[in-house]
């Protein structure tokens, strides 16, 4: 059992900490903050270059933290908060099935998030390590009540101020 935790952890955050590493710095093919904040826009959630450096801050650390099995329950609400923006704003629309753009990937990762956080990091964890204690089904759906609160502030704020921004003619003076 350990060495599965050991691996999914390392294999999810991994990833997670690249994609915001693309997201921030421009690396493994990402486009920086210029570009993501591009994307952010076209998204509707204004500023653009904010909302990139957030998700991309919460994807770099929360991967990081979910590879290590560092603040595991931090680490998962982090991911479950990038991936209730990505299913909000691009995914959702699309359904439930992958090879339409739909959600049904970044539900599985959602998921995987929290199942860690509710079974725990793992005896190779740092959570362990340190003695935290941090696992059980409350810290689970504490991960889980965290990113879908977190994200979804995420995603309105975007949203409210692209109307506010609308409303005073004009484009918002951070954009992307």
């Amino acid at each position: 059992m350990e060495i599965g935790l050991v691996v999914l952890r390392a294999v999810v955050g991994l990833l997670f900490a690249g994609h915001g590493a693309q997201k921030l710095f421009g690396v493994f093919g990402g486009h920086g903050l210029h570009g993501t904040g591009a994307f952010m826009e076209s998204l509707g959630l204004r500023p653009g270059r904010r909302n990139a450096a957030l998700a991309g801050a919460a994807e770099l650390t929360g991967g990081a933290l979910f590879a290590l099995g560092l603040l595991t329950p931090l680490a998962a609400a982090l991911l479950i908060s990038v991936m209730v923006v990505a299913i909000a704003t691009v995914h959702g629309p699309k359904g439930p099935w992958n090879e339409r753009g739909g959600y049904e990937f970044n539900l599985t990762l959602a998921t995987v998030a929290f199942a860690v956080a509710a079974i725990g990091a793992g005896h190779w964890s740092l959570d362990n390590a340190l003695n935290l204690g941090l696992h059980g089904v409350g810290w689970g759906l504490a991960a889980a009540a965290g990113g879908i609160l977190a994200g979804l502030g995420a995603f309105w704020a975007g949203k409210l101020q692209t109307r506010t921004s609308a409303r005073r003619g004009g484009a918002h003076p951070h954009t992307a």
